[in-house]
């Protein structure tokens, strides 16, 4: 059920804090599926807990694995994967890539679906592959959710070749269930650019930690067979999910700093920090984690984003406030995201005034004195925090289903809230 609108605060002057953040989603949901393929028990420590990370943990715990809450950290006991079990991704994007393979080794039936906008994400080529590595699934012929996955409780694994262009998750999601295959797997790219290195570099760095014998050339990815070791992951803040509360240094011409900033990751939200600064922001990191200084007006941004796609949306509200045209671009598999990424933002900026075209690969933006309206989110958390951004600046913005930003950052609403808040 959507929530009421949510009226965005406008800030009447330049904010001054210090933002703390959750965990990553993307780091959290690897633990997760790493911990639950473990030959021993494992501790997630700050693990960020979401709609998403929740769908994660219940679509395992279905599959057989014990996943028990100590504090705000989560107990991970390995079991025996079985069906019959019954799966729902919602819109998560690495639960309906992930789990998958996951599911195929288990023993019995386990059907899985989603959300309704799931069931329109691309799920063809991690079928196609996961029915050449050696499973079993029955999707009606569609190449989408729903779909039933027949496992005998193995997987024989293999060669297999995949266009990802369209999702770097369709590659994570099987390296990560690979040392379970019986033999491994390699995994050879096709197509156009993979998207969000990042995240691919995430999993592998992951997979590492966990014990798992990974070789990786361009497009080519190798992952022996093997057991994987229990232990502790210490999930680092999520990156991406800073990308509002440092825009709003710029915005307001303010301070914010986000703490327990990595000296090194993997995480595509450590882009910000170059990305804000060309737009003119003082970016600095130090003891305190990392701070964003904004001064008297920004400017606009001229950047290819098929690394870090996410980060679009937020950088898409900051350039329609900025002071010169931006132009993003490279991030052409946005619109099979949870919404339609790059149409989203062109309908609801240009409904509050604004000047925003929609590139074959990208958006390119003019800035344009904007006013306040209703700003649709289409159940896209990302959504909710690009109107957020664009509130600080316009009033009389009324976020429609702020509630869907549960999907990585809970209590969003309140941390905008109080980083307004006056010290």
């Amino acid at each position: 059920m959507s929530s009421p609108h949510w009226s965005a605060p406008v800030a009447h002057a330049p904010v001054d804090a210090t933002v703390p953040l959750p965990g990553s989603k993307s780091m959290t949901n690897r633990a997760l599926i790493l911990a639950a393929l473990a030959e021993a028990p494992a501790c997630i420590t700050r693990p960020l807990h979401s709609r998403d990370t929740e769908l994660m943990a219940d679509a395992l715990r279905a599959l057989g694995a014990g996943i028990g809450e100590d504090g705000a950290d989560w107990q991970v006991l390995p079991g025996r994967l079985e069906g019959p079990a019954r799966v729902d991704v919602g819109l998560a994007g690495t639960v309906m890539r992930f789990l998958p393979p996951v599911a195929a080794l288990a023993s019995g039936e386990v059907a899985v679906d989603g959300d309704p906008r799931a069931r329109e994400r691309p799920m063809g080529p991690i079928i196609t592959a996961l029915r050449a590595l050696g499973a079993e699934i029955d999707d009606g012929g569609r190449g989408a959710l729903p779909f039933t996955v027949r496992g005998s409780g193995s997987v024989p694994g293999g060669q297999v070749v995949i266009d990802a262009s369209a999702s770097s998750q369709l590659v994570s999601g099987l390296l990560l269930a690979a040392p379970r295959f019986d033999k491994g797997v390699e995994v050879r790219h096709e197509g156009p650019p993979v998207p969000s290195a990042p995240h691919l570099a995430m999993t592998v760095q992951m997979l590492r930690q966990a014990g798992a014998e990974v070789e990786t050339g361009p497009d080519v990815w190798r992952v022996a067979p093997g057991p994987l070791r229990g232990g502790e992951w210490v999930i680092e803040p999520d990156l991406s999910n800073a990308a509002q509360f440092l825009g709003a240094a710029l915005v307001t011409g303010g301070r914010v700093t986000i703490p327990g900033w990595p000296a090194e990751t993997t995480q595509p939200g450590d882009a910000l920090r170059g990305l804000l600064a060309a737009m003119g922001a003082e970016v600095t990191r130090g003891p305190d984690g990392l701070t964003v200084r904004g001064g008297d007006g920004f400017g606009g941004l001229d950047a290819d984003l098929h690394e870090v796609g996410e980060l679009t949306p937020v950088l898409a509200a900051l350039a329609a406030l900025a002071g010169s045209p931006s132009r993003l671009t490279g991030v052409a598999h946005l619109r099979g995201h949870e919404t339609d990424r790059l149409a989203a933002l062109v309908a609801e900026i240009n409904g509050l005034g604004g000047d925003v075209r929609e590139l074959p690969d990208g958006l390119e933006i003019r800035p344009r004195p904007l006013r306040g309206g209703v700003f649709r989110t289409y159940d896209d958390h990302r959504m909710v925090m690009a109107a957020a951004l664009l509130g600080l600046a316009v009033p009389g913005i009324e976020v429609e289903n702020p509630d869907t930003v549960g999907k990585t950052l809970p209590n969003f609403t309140r941390q905008w809230a109080s980083m307004l808040a006056p010290a």
